[in-house]
C-alpha cells in the first residue's frame, strides 16, 4: 500500500485534474515549472541501522518497518510546507527504502529555497528518461551448458528479476504460468503487489509475473498524457518492457509466428525465474522521477535484478556522471544486494558515448550473432540483388516474376502530389491503381525518409491498399547508402540499402522501359520477383559489435573528462533480437498486431545479462552482486565463432575495425563459464565510497551532498584501485602499482599462473606471478604499470590467470601512457 506521499496513480481523473492544476499555476505565475529530484540527509528504511541490508542479499525481508518509512514521507511534507509557499508545488513521490528523499514539481526558485534547506543533501533538475529471442539462447550455449548446471528444466528458479520500463503485456504466452510445471522455490524474501488499471487486472499477476506495478506521476505533469495509449496501469502499450521481459526470463519453447510463418521458438535467459514489471515508460515518453520511484519500490519489493533498458540519455549538466541522482539510486540498490545491469546506449560507434557510467551498476553493449536474414530481388535477365525483408516471396517460391513499376512512373495524370512523396510511396492517392495493382513498385529513400516524415509503415499501407505484387524501397545516390534492419512485412516488401545495387536496378529498369516524347511510359518493359527473406542462415562470423552499440572510455562529467572505469562491462546479443511484442505497438505502428517482434539495441543486451545473472545467482545465493558481475566479466571470451579477434563495426557502413575493451568490455558474455569462474574480484559499498572520494580534483563536500557519508582522506588513493574485475588508467605518468584482492570460489585448492599480454606503450608485472590459493581464501595481487613509450591515445592488453583445475580468468587492461 502506497501511503498519503504518493501520487495516486489509479486515478486518471486525478492525474487530469493535477495537470490543469499545475498548468494554471504556472499562468499565473509565469515562471516555469519543472520536477525535482531532492535527496535528504537521514537513513532510509533500508540502511536505517546502518548497513542492514548486506549486498548479501540480507535484511531484505517482505515487511519492513512501517513506522520510519513514514516517518521519512511526513519530514518530506513538513519541508516542503515550511519552505515552499502554498500553490507553488506539488509532491509527486516520496522516496523511504534505499534512498530517502522525494520528487516535486516546482519552479527554479523554489527549488532553490530546497536546495538551502536544513537536511537537503542535493536538489537535480530531471532530465527525463527514454528507452535503449528465438536463437539467442542456443548461441550462448545455455541448453546442455548453463542449464544443465542450474537444472535443466527450472534455470533460473526462486529468482525474481524486476524490468523498470514500458510494462508488459500479461496475456502474453511468454509470461503464461504452467500449473503442471510449478515451481519449485518461491522467493521468500519477495512482496509486491498487482495493481489493477486500464488493460490489466488484478487477476494478471500469477505464478510467473508476480508482481506489476506503474509510476505515472512525474509523466503526468510533464507530458502531455494520451488516455488512448497512455494507460495509467502496468499494461504495456508501446512492446519494449515485454521484449525486455521475455529475453531475460520468457517462458521457453514460445512459438514465434508472424503473418503465418514460425520463425522458431522463443525463450529467456532465465525461463524459470520470476518477473516483477515496474513501468515508468509511456508511449508519450518518461521522467527519471517516475523511474527512480520504480527503483525504490523494486527495492523495497525485495527482487533480486533490475533490468534498465531505459534511463537518461545524456551525462548530467551539473553534476558528476557517478554522482546525479539515477545512478546514486543505482549505487544503494548494489548496497541493498540488488545486481543492476544497464543498457550501455544506443550512440555509437563514436568514442566516450556510453550513457552507463557507474562502476557498482553493469552496463551492457550489443552485438550481432551468427544468424542472418537476407532477401534478394531477382531481376528477368537473372541478375539478383540482395535485399532485406522478413517477407515470404511475391509468388510461390519467387520464381513468377512480374512487372517492375518506379513509383514516379505510376503517377496519376495531372496529379497534385509532390515527387518527393510519390518516390516515397507515402500518398496512395497518387498512383494509377490500373499501372500498380499486380506490379513489384519501386519506392526510394529520400529527404522524407532522412528527415522523419516518411515512414516504411506508409509504404506498406500504399502497397496493400492498392494491390501491388510487392515493394521494393531503394537507397538513393543522392543520400547514400542506408542502414536497414529485417522488418516484417504483411505483403512481399524488402529493401536495398546500397546504392551500388540500386544503380544496377535502375539500369535495368531504364533500359527495358519504352517512353514516348514527352516522357511518359508507353511499355513496361522490365520484370522482377521478390524471394524468401524469413529464412535465417547460421554461417556469419559472430558476435561483431553492432554499429548503434556505444562506446568507451567512461566519462565523469559533461566535459567528457575520463573516470578509470571499463565501460560498457561486457558484450551481449542485441541485434535483431526476437522478444515478446504489445500488438498495441503504440509507438512502431509497423509491428501493430504482432506478439513478436525482431528488435536491435543495447535494450536488448541488456536483459540477456540479467537472465545470466539469475543463473548465477540461483546456483550462488550468497554470493554479492560485484561477485556475479566479475563471474561475468572474467569469464568472458575477446574471440569470435571462428577463434579470431572480435571486430566491432564502424561509422561507415559494412566497415570493420578490430574491436577494443571500449567497444566490448571485457569480452562476450560466456554464461557457462561464468557459473564457474574459479576466482572473483569483490567490492563493496565502503569500496565505492572510496572510489568517489578518490576522483581527482573531487571536492568532499560534493560526495556528502550526493551520498550522505564523508571522505576519509587516510584510504583515498587512485580511482584504478577499486576492486573491480578489470584496470583502466586514463593517465598513467611514470608508473603505478595498483592491488587487486581475489577470492577462491572453488571447493578445492587450486594453483594460478599469470600471463600477460601488454598494451602498447606499459610495461606490466604481477606479483605473486604465481599462488596457490585454498577455498573461500582472499589473496592480494600487485600489478605494476610502468611506461615504457609516450602514446597519444590509449592501448589495450589483458592479464590471464591460468588455473590448475582449468579455470581461466582474465582481466583486460586498458592504459592511456602519458608520461615516462
Amino acid at each position: 500500500m502506497r501511503g498519503p506521499a504518493y501520487f495516486a496513480p489509479s486515478s486518471k481523473l486525478f492525474i487530469i485534474l493535477l495537470s490543469g492544476i499545475v498548468v494554471s499555476i504556472i499562468r499565473a505565475s509565469g515562471e516555469e515549472r519543472s520536477i525535482y529530484m531532492v535527496l535528504m540527509e537521514s537513513d532510509p528504511v533500508a540502511f536505517r541501522n546502518g548497513d542492514a541490508a548486506s549486498e548479501h542479499g540480507k535484511g531484505r525481508a517482505p515487511n519492513w518497518p512501517k513506522a520510519h518509512a513514514k516517518q521519512l514521507v511526513d519530514s518530506h511534507d513538513q519541508l516542503l510546507a515550511s519552505r515552499l509557499e502554498l500553490g507553488t508545488y506539488c509532491k509527486l513521490y516520496s522516496f523511504t527504502h534505499i534512498v530517502n528523499g522525494f520528487a516535486v514539481h516546482t519552479s527554479p526558485s523554489q527549488a532553490k529555497k530546497l536546495e538551502l534547506s536544513e537536511g537537503v543533501m542535493l536538489v537535480e533538475k530531471d532530465r527525463g528518461a527514454k528507452l535503449m529471442t528465438t536463437y539467442t539462447p542456443q548461441f550462448l550455449g545455455l541448453p546442455g551448458g548453463a542449464w544443465t548446471r542450474t537444472g535443466e528444466e527450472k534455470p533460473g528458479d526462486g529468482i525474481v528479476i524486476g524490468v523498470i520500463d514500458t510494462g508488459i503485456d500479461p496475456s502474453h504466452p511468454s509470461f503464461a504460468y504452467d500449473p503442471s510445471n510449478p515451481f519449485q522455490t518461491d522467493p521468500p524474501h519477495f512482496s509486491g503487489a498487482c495493481e489493477a488499471g486500464p488493460r490489466f487486472l488484478s487477476t494478471s499477476c500469477n505464478g510467473k509475473l508476480v508482481s506489476a506495478r506503474y509510476f505515472a506521476a512525474g509523466a503526468a505533469v510533464s507530458l502531455p498524457l494520451n488516455a488512448s495509449v497512455d494507460f495509467l496501469s502496468p499494461f504495456d502499450a508501446v512492446g519494449h518492457g515485454s521484449h525486455v521481459a521475455s529475453v531475460a526470463a520468457g517462458n521457453s519453447g514460445t512459438p514465434v509466428i508472424l503473418n503465418g510463418f514460425n520463425y522458431g521458438h522463443a525463450s529467456g535467459m532465465a525461463p524459470h525465474a520470476r518477473i516483477a514489471v515496474y513501468k515508468a515508460i509511456y508511449p508519450s515518453g518518461g521522467t527519471l522521477a517516475d523511474v527512480v520511484s520504480a527503483i525504490d519500490k523494486a527495492a523495497e519489493d525485495g527482487v533480486d535484478i533490475i533490468v534498465l533498458s531505459i534511463g537518461p540519455d545524456e551525462p548530467p549538466e551539473d553534476t558528476l556522471t557517478v554522482l546525479n541522482v539515477f545512478d546514486v539510486f543505482l549505487l544503494y540498490a548494489r548496497r541493498a544486494g540488488i545486481f543492476v545491469v544497464q543498457a550501455a546506449g544506443n550512440k555509437g560507434p563514436g568514442a566516450a558515448s556510453v550513457v552507463s557510467f557507474s562502476p557498482w551498476a553493469v552496463g551492457v553493449g550489443a552485438c550481432s550473432t551468427d544468424r542472418r536474414y537476407s532477401n534478394a530481388l531477382i531481376l528477368g535477365n537473372g541478375r539478383r540483388l540482395p535485399a532485406i525483408g522478413l517477407s515470404g516471396p511475391s509468388s510461390g517460391q519467387g520464381t513468377v516474376q512480374f512487372r517492375l513499376v518506379a513509383a514516379k512512373d505510376a503517377v496519376k495524370v495531372n496529379g497534385s502530389f509532390s515527387s518527393s512523396a510519390v518516390e516515397e510511396c507515402q500518398v496512395p492517392e497518387a498512383f494509377d491503381p490500373a499501372i500498380v495493382r499486380g506490379s513489384i513498385v519501386i519506392c526510394s529513400f529520400l529527404a522524407g525518409f532522412l528527415n522523419g516524415i516518411s515512414t516504411i509503415v506508409a509504404v506498406a499501407n500504399t502497397a496493400e491498399m492498392l494491390g501491388f505484387m510487392g515493394f521494393v524501397l531503394v537507397a538513393n545516390p543522392a543520400y547514400g547508402d542506408f542502414v536497414a534492419p529485417p522488418i516484417p512485412f504483411p505483403i512481399p516488401g524488402i529493401m536495398i540499402p546500397k546504392v551500388s545495387y540500386e544503380q544496377i536496378l535502375s539500369e535495368y529498369y531504364q533500359r527495358l522501359i519504352r517512353r514516348d516524347p514527352r516522357g511518359s511510359v508507353i511499355r513496361f518493359g522490365a520484370k522482377a520477383a521478390i524471394g524468401e527473406g524469413r529464412m535465417a542462415s547460421f554461417a556469419e562470423e559472430a558476435p561483431v559489435v553492432s554499429r548503434f552499440s556505444s562506446r568507451g572510455p567512461d566519462i565523469i562529467d559533461k566535459w567528457r573528462n575520463l573516470v578509470d572505469v571499463l565501460k560498457p562491462d561486457v558484450l551481449a546479443p542485441g541485434d535483431v533480437v526476437w522478444g515478446a511484442w504489445s500488438p498495441l505497438s503504440a509507438t512502431e505502428h509497423i509491428l501493430a498486431g504482432y506478439n513478436f517482434a525482431p528488435l536491435s539495441g543495447t535494450s536488448m543486451a541488456a536483459p540477456h545479462v540479467a537472465g545470466i545473472a539469475a543463473l548465477v545467482k540461483q546456483l550462488h545465493p550468497s554470493w554479492t552482486p560485484s561477485m556475479i558481475a566479475s563471474a561475468i566479466s572474467t569469464t568472458a571470451s575477446t574471440f569470435d565463432n571462428r577463434g579470431e579477434p572480435l571486430l566491432a563495426e564502424g561509422s561507415d557502413l559494412n566497415s570493420l575495425h578490430p574491436s577494443t575493451h571500449f567497444d566490448h568490455g571485457a569480452g562476450f558474455i560466456n554464461p557457462t563459464a561464468a557459473l564457474d569462474p574459479g576466482l572473483v574480484f569483490s567490492s563493496g559499498f565502503e569500496d565505492y565510497l572510496v572510489f568517489l572520494c578518490s576522483l581527482p580534483g573531487i571536492d568532499p563536500e560534493t560526495i556528502k551532498t550526493s551520498t550522505g557519508k564523508t571522505c576519509n582522506s587516510s584510504v583515498c588513493s587512485h580511482p584504478s584501485q577499486l576492486n573491480l574485475p578489470s584496470i583502466t588508467v586514463s593517465s598513467l605518468n611514470g608508473s603505478l602499482s595498483i592491488r587487486r584482492r581475489v577470492q577462491n570460489m572453488c571447493k578445492k585448492p587450486e594453483t594460478y599462473w599469470s600471463s600477460v599480454q601488454e598494451p602498447l606503450g606499459v610495461e606490466v608485472s604481477l606479483y605473486p606471478p604465481w599462488f596457490t590459493i585454498v577455498p573461500s581464501q582472499s589473496i592480494d595481487l600487485e600489478i605494476r604499470l610502468k611506461v615504457t613509450d609516450v602514446l597519444g591515445s590509449f592501448s589495450f592488453g589483458q592479464i590471464v590467470l591460468t588455473g590448475s583445475l582449468n579455470h581461466i580468468v582474465t582481466v583486460p587492461l586498458s592504459i592511456l601512457p602519458v608520461s615516462l
